[in-house]
């Protein structure tokens, strides 16, 4: 498969995936795009693998992991939980839309690579051997970053409801 006909395959995907990962659709298209624009450049290589998708979706992950889009993402994450304290929220007219922006602002608290397992997990249905191969770990680092992150999306569920008043 040529390059061109790769991105026109997997183009929504990677962006989708990327978006996950960094809970910002912009940050996401630049991550994709400065991904793409090297993976060209190493086509001949990419693409004579079993599976160059895994090899550019690895690729997306480090540039999210690396140090160029930390300060991007952070100021997003800040500017979100600020204007949620300024702003009323509003029902969105599209439930499946406002659930995925809720579960965006929830991933946004965790730590880079607990975000990009279980975005790896649950967004891409990736079993642990295709996750540690992406992260570049073992296994049992990839259980362990799920684990603590769903132990933080669970206290964090628990302070929200308890600051909200709710009781479980």
């Amino acid at each position: 498969m040529g390059f061109d006909q790769f991105v026109a395959d997997r183009l929504d995907r990677l962006l989708r995936y990327a978006t996950a990962l960094t809970c910002d659709k912009h940050l996401a298209q630049d991550i994709v795009q400065n991904v793409l624009l090297r993976a060209q450049g190493k086509w001949g290589r990419i693409g004579e693998m079993d599976v160059p998708y895994l090899y550019v979706k690895r690729m997306v992950t480090n540039d999210y992991l690396s140090w160029r889009h930390r300060r991007a993402a952070r100021e997003i994450a800040v500017e979100r939980s600020e204007l949620a304290k300024h702003v009323p929220s509003t029902a969105d007219p599209a439930d499946a839309h406002a659930e995925r922006e809720a579960m965006r602002a929830r991933i946004a608290v965790l730590p880079r690579k607990q975000r990009a397992a279980l975005v790896l997990r649950f967004y891409e249905d990736c079993s642990d051997a295709e996750i540690a191969q992406v992260l570049g770990c073992t296994e049992s680092t990839v259980r362990s970053q799920l684990s603590r992150a769903l132990q933080t999306l669970r206290a964090h569920e628990i302070a929200r409801s308890a600051a909200l008043g709710v009781h479980s």
